[in-house]
């Protein structure tokens, strides 16, 4: 079974609390040392939630088959605006 896309959604969502429990635990725990200190450790938790969603939106996209179908999509619609502009530019000459 694995890691399933909604385990990384989950890990995302955690880290972002998880991310305001550092700052303000470090904000009251570490006295002192001011505010700088807390920031940057909320900032590297929260740093983690951008991942963690690129991981669920890879690992759901694959679960659904969608990664490699959207590349498809995407190349025939291409080829699709090239020639649309290559029998306009005909057109026109």
């Amino acid at each position: 079974m694995g890691i399933r896309s909604e385990h990384a959604y989950l890990a995302a969502m955690g880290s972002i609390g998880l991310s305001v429990a550092a700052w303000a635990g470090s904000l009251s725990a570490e006295t002192g040392v001011g505010l700088d200190r807390a920031d940057r450790w909320g900032i590297f938790v929260g740093e983690w939630a951008p991942t963690f969603f690129g991981l669920a939106l890879s690992q759901f996209e694959q679960e659904e088959g969608t990664l490699q179908e959207g590349g498809r999509h995407l190349r025939e619609a291409g080829k699709e605006a090239a020639q649309g502009a290559a029998e306009a530019m005909k057109a026109s000459a």
